[in-house]
């Protein structure tokens, strides 16, 4: 079982979507069609959000999902997964340190999850193989939300939460994920529509499950 992570519009999906048919393995990908919480979190006002609490909604939304795809992946046959249930945790302490979420809501989401991993932790199988995080500069980062051209993420007040994401997702990648290993790759670099860059990936993701001892690894070529 693989997952792919990293920042909001840096490719996960069509990477996972990519080695999904290249590998013949099962995808699985992040709610957002019919997620009718996504776009009030991001165009609600400011009194809309603390009157209606969106931003922890739409978590509470996202970890039931996640939960119930990692469960599936899990029990299922070889699979990837676009984002997971462990990244979720880092959206909701950006959102809580901005204080859109309120410190009583991310407490209760933090027993939730804790209560969710628990029981992940009976699963005959208990974790991802191999994490691949997609690391890209900021620039990259707002050029690919831009031209993915969904309506409610394109508000330049946006940028700033964006930023603040961004600036912190390799502190959450080196310090808070412990699941499984981690490849890291750069996705100003590397273009997965090529053949040769997605055969230079699956030769560095069995060279990780020749050596899981091996917890980070950085794609290079």
């Amino acid at each position: 079982m693989l997952v792919v992570g990293g920042m909001i519009g840096v490719g996960k999906t069509t990477l996972a979507s990519i080695i999904a048919a290249d590998l013949d393995i099962d995808l699985y990908t992040e709610n957002v069609e019919g997620n009718d919480i996504l776009p009030l979190f991001y165009t609600a006002s400011e009194e809309e959000q603390n009157l209606k609490r969106y931003p922890f909604l739409l978590q509470l939304e996202f970890l039931t999902s996640r939960y119930r795809d990692i469960k599936r992946a899990l029990f299922a046959g070889p699979s990837i997964m676009d984002r997971s249930i462990y990244e979720d945790w880092y959206f909701a302490k950006v959102n809580t340190d901005l204080g859109r979420i309120a410190p009583e809501e991310f407490k209760l989401y933090a027993k939730i999850l804790d209560e969710m991993m628990k029981e992940i932790a009976q699963f005959p199988k208990k974790a991802p193989d191999l994490m691949i995080y997609l690391h890209a500069s900021f620039d990259t980062i707002i050029e690919r939300i831009g031209s993915r051209g969904r309506d409610f993420e394109q508000d330049e007040k946006l940028v700033s939460y964006y930023r603040t994401l961004w600036e912190g997702y390799d502190d959450w990648v080196h310090n808070h994920y412990s699941a499984s290993p981690v490849l890291m790759v750069n996705a100003d670099e590397f273009d997965f529509y090529r053949a040769e860059d997605r055969q230079l990936l699956v030769e560095q993701v069995d060279r990780l499950q020749s050596n899981p001892t091996a917890q980070y690894m950085v794609l290079s070529r």
